[in-house]
């Protein structure tokens, strides 16, 4: 983890090698984590964070990628038309930030959905699949990503000062090397019916065939969950932090009242390409994972 100083969410007073340091960084697999880096709540938007504003079946409050569709709030209008422009306001923050870190992802991200989570952690009762307090790497099974990058921006807003607790497990081709016997052959036939039947949004490609067992074994596998190499960081309130979730192994294990702001990048828009998951495991495996 790079634990960094600064106090703008636009760096302006950081100079450009270090801006080019904590981008290698970031892209090598590490959290960037700005220690004293809060986003401030306005006065009238402190009462919604509260989770009775959540609906208890969903993770979180998120607004769309349109900047208006607001789900999981159970709430009046006047009180999700804070909550809207509270989310709007860390997004245009988190671009600002990760624009600053890496100017030439500007023009190639794609904005995902922005998510205000007001839930407990440790109070969560889910399926082990879904069970965060696992270490895991990100993969979605319904949304396909064919190789692009997960990069997500986070903050911790809880007013009572409470920290974000997470364990960080192993790199990502150690993890990598440890699990990938145990990932089933991909067979295209399955991906097609998958996506014929709307299980998934678009076509699994093998890569995404083979992240999402990945993310499956290392949750199923409560002896590498307890004996793998791992470190529990905690994310005070007022921090933010930066990482590939699709690279960082990491797990939550407690806090409340948190931003999240998920971002896609394509491959070969990084710095350091080869850096990524997809060219990790087909080093690994030997063949391309992507059609072409």
């Amino acid at each position: 983890m790079v634990q960094i100083q600064s106090t703008d969410w636009s760096l302006d007073a950081a100079s450009q090698d270090e801006r080019a340091h904590w981008l290698a960084q970031l892209e090598h697999g590490k959290v960037l984590h700005f220690v004293q880096l809060p986003f401030l709540l306005q006065q009238q938007e402190l009462a919604f964070v509260n989770e009775r504003y959540a609906d208890p079946k969903r993770k979180n409050i998120s607004l769309n990628a349109d900047g208006v569709t607001l789900l999981g709030a159970t709430s009046d209008a006047d009180a999700q038309s804070h909550m809207r422009n509270l989310i709007a306001r860390f997004r245009a923050q988190s671009l600002a930030l990760v624009h600053a870190i890496a100017p030439n992802y500007r023009n190639a991200m794609r904005v995902a959905p922005t998510s205000l989570r007001l839930q407990a952690v440790q109070n969560r009762a889910t399926s082990w699949r879904k069970d965060d307090s696992r270490l895991h790497v990100d993969a979605f099974p319904s949304r396909p990503n064919q190789g692009e990058r997960i990069l997500r921006v986070f903050t911790n807003i809880n007013p009572a000062g409470q920290p974000r607790v997470w364990r960080l497990g192993e790199p990502f081709e150690a993890m990598a090397q440890h699990m990938l016997g145990h990932v089933p052959a991909y067979k295209p036939w399955q991906a097609r019916m998958l996506h014929r039947l709307h299980v998934t949004k678009s076509l699994r490609s093998e890569y995404d065939h083979t992240m999402l067992h990945l993310h499956d074994q290392m949750k199923a596998d409560m002896v590498y969950q307890k004996n793998v190499a791992q470190r529990t960081v905690s994310f005070a309130a007022g921090s933010t932090w930066v990482c590939f979730s699709d690279q960082v192994s990491h797990a939550a294990m407690a806090g409340q009242y948190m931003l999240e702001q998920t971002l896609h990048l394509p491959v070969d828009k990084m710095h350091e390409p080869s850096r990524a998951p997809l060219h990790a495991l087909e080093r690994m495996l030997g063949h391309p994972l992507m059609a072409a």
